[in-house]
């Protein structure tokens, strides 16, 4: 059975801006490829000059005692809540073993002090097979921004999955944002139809590339319409959306509305209207202004009566108190050697996990200006 984190964000994938810094090893297969958003693909007698050419990251036969590594910056920090090791293709050299390791820095470090640093187990070493997409759980609740892959002794991996719940640095934060861009921490909590592509995609970084870059429903045979449902990244107050129907040509949607709500999703009466019913056209980047002072937490977008959307954008200012819920959130999820770096005061830190009703150390409050 496929685990339900699959169903969370790749937060490595290129798409989200990952990027692999380092690999101490790799003669046959770059490493860049571990975090191409596509599966991995195969050609037989397929040679370059230094052998059958694989779509993944593979190092040389060892000869001596050791393992290989590869170390990913996630494009998006975050929880992380499991992890794919895919070796497809890879039938008689991939490795025997693979474990994971995290590590949370501020900035920007050079792959040298990458490769310097500590980092923390997230996936103790276990067996892989071949040629499979090999699932591993993650009991961690706290915020990473890169991992480590280990493999034992040497071999091939195609792909490397890091799928988790996205939490952004509030500190970059300010003003005006796209309170529904999952690098700000927004969340796909539903859809109605999921047939040809995921709706997190609609919440991704840049422009869709192609049509499959998108969100896309199969054709609606009733009277009914398609829908998603996402959580901001913080309450806030919206002041402008975009519907980007880019790419979609003969399956846009015709029209398009928006609601929105507080935390009672299941309560009719708590939603009310962002965006009214509006004609949409296709392969068109649609935006709007809103006209509503009333916070929102949630927000429902209903196409009619169905298509395919490539973005979502809603931007807007958080509220204080959205602010606050979202800096408790990063600051209880900082492993302590993070928070360290960020406050230098152990008090604080030791401070951690803060509740709802507890109030903001003075280092955390400053922030909310």
């Amino acid at each position: 059975m496929t685990p339900a984190w699959t169903t969370l964000p790749d937060l490595a994938s290129r798409r989200l801006g990952g990027g692999v810094p380092w690999a101490n090893d790799e003669f046959f297969a770059e490493r860049e490829n571990l975090i191409k958003p596509e599966p991995a693909v195969f050609q037989t007698y397929t040679f370059g000059h230094k052998g059958q050419v694989y779509d993944g990251w593979e190092t040389r036969r060892r000869r001596e005692p050791g393992v290989d590594q590869a170390i990913v910056r996630l494009g998006v920090a975050g929880v992380v809540r499991g992890v794919i090791v895919d070796t497809a293709f890879f039938k008689g050299n991939f490795p025997v073993e693979a474990s994971v390791e995290a590590r949370a820095v501020e900035g920007y470090p050079s792959a040298e002090e990458l490769v310097a640093t500590q980092w923390h187990t997230i996936v103790s070493r276990g067996k892989l097979a071949g040629d499979t997409e090999n699932f591993f759980d993650v009991d961690s609740d706290r915020r990473w921004t890169h991992v480590r892959l280990t493999i034992y002794p040497d071999g091939g991996v195609a792909r490397l999955r890091v799928h988790g719940e996205p939490i952004a640095d509030p500190r970059l934060l300010i003003g005006s944002v796209d309170l529904a861009a999952l690098e700000n921490g927004g969340e796909i909590l539903d859809a109605s139809n999921v047939f040809y592509s995921k709706p997190t995609n609609l919440i991704s970084p840049g422009f869709a590339a192609v049509m499959g870059d998108g969100w896309e429903t199969a054709r609606r045979r009733d009277d009914g319409n398609d829908w998603v449902l996402l959580r901001l990244a913080a309450e806030g107050v919206l002041t402008l959306a975009e519907l980007d129907t880019s790419h979609f040509k003969g399956n846009a949607p015709g029209w398009a509305s928006l609601s929105g709500c507080g935390e009672r999703v299941d309560d009719p009466s708590a939603w009310f209207p962002l965006l009214p019913r509006t004609r949409l056209q296709p392969d068109t980047r649609h935006r709007f202004l809103l006209d509503v002072a009333q916070p929102v937490k949630h927000v429902r977008l209903d196409v009619f009566p169905d298509g395919g959307m490539a973005r979502l954008r809603l931007t807007g200012a958080p509220t204080d108190a959205g602010r606050s819920s979202l800096l408790r959130r990063w600051f209880n999820t900082l492993p302590a050697d993070h928070a360290m770096a960020v406050f230098d005061n152990k008090a604080i830190v030791d401070a951690r996990p803060l509740d709802a009703d507890q109030p903001l150390p003075h280092a955390l409050s400053t922030l909310l200006r």
